[in-house]
């Protein structure tokens, strides 16, 4: 067979045009033949089980990626939700991306311990995503939402893992010094005792330094008033690890659940932090706190205030609590057994000196300023607490949330995330009508402790007035008892009176004693007035 020159050198440039071809879709990663199919997996678990890995944060945020990815192919094919069980937008974004991997593998609590309030930004973020999906929201929204979600967690990553935004494409597959990995697990340890473990140690200090006072200098007063306050302290602690072994037992940790629970735990927290704020500011007044003590004249009048505010300490702990032993659980099995416990312990000593500033200062304030400035410090803490309490059931999906535009001023600080404001409107309205509440409560429980002062004022201006009276009533009887006695001993020692009548003797003593004493007031008058 005889192949023509022209035919052969056509043959040869179409061989090399499909070598390049070849060449480039290898050289870009892309199969010719078909494109590899993603392999979802629900859980974190799931993943590792199969034969995943991600050894650095970046990694772990690559998988996030994919899983987050993979929800808006399923968002394009018109998958938004489905009661089946099988895959969809909404239980992949929330079940998959979440829990499934954003709390379990670490994510949350190693971002935790660098900045509280990222981690608030992200789990609302996890939220707008989802809600998207639910409603049935644009893809271009849900495409968007999940993007600046995927950017964020990177950014986090790269705080994790300790490069720049740079150096980010080479942290993956890097495993990073052992020192820089103990450095974070110690700072994690550190931030989030402190953080979680200040609010409760501000709470249960500033009442048992509030009891303290009200006890006044008995010592045996103020270890009674203290011990159930203490007592509920305990009782939170336990009650935490309890909560935490039992989320544990059945499956809740890291699920709605927890969620759930923990905002319940603060809403409730909430409704006993006010009553003891308004209750505290009622009794402000130096004046109504007396009249107070006097009314409690038996045991059953105190035993409600005691009980209300030892219930206090244990919500003010638990609330906290059972989070935090669910935060050390992942961080002790990294390996840095010692950066745990160091963190944990300095930390512990931290709050310890708070403790004691607390203590020490109660005891120089005046009752008035440190009653006020104590329940303004529980006003505080509901705030905090109502904002926390909502963020969790929204978390929880038990409420939507609703951030327009023109909230975006409002940004995610540490600060902020401790007083619980966040730019949602589902938190900040309530803690709106809360602050409103309060104003007018404070308003009417003003007047009504000036109201107190101005009566107490007056009843003391007419117990001093009586009591004026009744020395001045009893000094003149003894200067007149005195100028009687020597004005008789005068008559009598010069027989002056023996002279007189009975009748007549008596008048002249009852004369010159009457004379006397106005020349010894007038006396004394004039060199008062010199």
């Amino acid at each position: 067979m005889t192949i023509k020159r022209n035919d052969f050198s056509k043959r040869i440039k179409a061989a090399g045009v499909l070598a390049l071809i070849f060449l480039v879709l290898a050289m870009t990663n892309i199969s010719v033949f078909a494109e590899e199919e993603y392999v979802y997996y629900e859980t974190w678990a799931q993943y590792q089980e199969a034969g995943g890995t991600a050894a650095t944060w970046n990694e772990k945020a690559d998988v996030l990626e994919g899983v987050l990815s993979y929800a808006v192919t399923l968002f394009e094919q018109g998958i938004l939700t489905k009661d089946d069980g099988s895959p969809n937008a909404y239980d992949v974004v929330n079940k998959g991306g979440y829990y499934g991997y954003y709390e379990t593998t670490g994510f949350e609590r190693a971002t935790n311990g660098f900045s509280g309030a990222r981690v608030s930004q992200i789990e609302l973020q996890f939220k707008t995503c989802r809600q998207i999906a639910k409603k049935g929201g644009s893809l271009e929204d849900f495409r968007t939402e999940i993007t600046t979600l995927i950017q964020w967690l990177h950014e986090d990553a790269n705080t994790l893992d300790g490069v720049s935004g740079e150096t980010a494409d080479t942290a993956s597959g890097s495993e990073g010094t052992s020192a820089s990995a103990a450095a974070l697990v110690w700072t994690s340890s550190f931030t989030i005792i402190l953080r979680e473990g200040f609010e409760a140690i501000l709470i249960v200090g500033a009442i048992v330094a509030y009891l303290k006072v009200s006890a006044g200098e008995d010592k045996k007063e103020k270890s009674k008033k203290a011990r159930p306050v203490y007592l509920g302290a305990v009782i939170g602690i336990a009650a935490s690890f309890g909560l935490a072994w039992l989320l544990n037992a059945v499956k809740l940790a890291n699920t709605a659940s927890q969620e759930i629970i923990e905002g319940v735990t603060a809403l409730l927290a909430v409704c006993v932090l006010y009553y003891v704020s308004n209750w505290m500011l009622s009794k402000s007044e130096t004046d109504a706190w007396t009249s107070y003590i006097k009314k409690k004249a038996t045991a059953s009048s105190g035993k409600g205030s005691m009980f209300a505010l030892a219930f206090t300490a244990f919500l003010a702990v638990f609330r906290e609590g059972a989070e935090v032993v669910l935060f050390y659980q992942p961080l002790l099995n990294q390996g840095n057994d010692a950066s745990v416990w160091s963190g944990f312990i300095i930390g512990c000593v931290c709050l310890i000196i708070v403790w004691l500033i607390i203590h020490f200062l109660s005891i120089r304030i005046p009752i008035k300023p440190f009653f006020t400035a104590t329940s303004v410090l529980m006003f505080i803490m509901s705030i905090s607490f109502l904002g926390g309490g909502i963020k969790e059931l929204i978390e929880g999906d038990v409420i939507g949330a609703t951030s327009p535009a023109w909230l975006q001023w409002i940004p995610y600080t540490d600060f902020l995330d401790m007083l619980g404001i966040y730019p949602v409107l589902e938190t900040l309205i309530p803690q709106l009508l809360l602050l409103i509440i309060t104003v007018i409560i404070f308003v009417v429980v003003t007047k009504k402790n000036r109201r107190i002062h101005a009566e107490a004022e007056a009843k003391r201006a007419a117990e001093q007035a009586v009591r004026e009276a009744e020395e001045k009533a009893a000094r003149e009887k003894a200067l007149t008892g005195y100028i009687t006695n020597v004005v008789n001993q005068i008559l009598l020692s010069n027989g002056l009176i023996d002279k007189l009548p009975e009748p007549e003797a008596a008048k002249t003593v009852q004369e010159i004693t009457q004379q006397a004493g106005d020349v010894i007031r007038n006396a004394g008058q004039t060199a008062l007035d010199a």
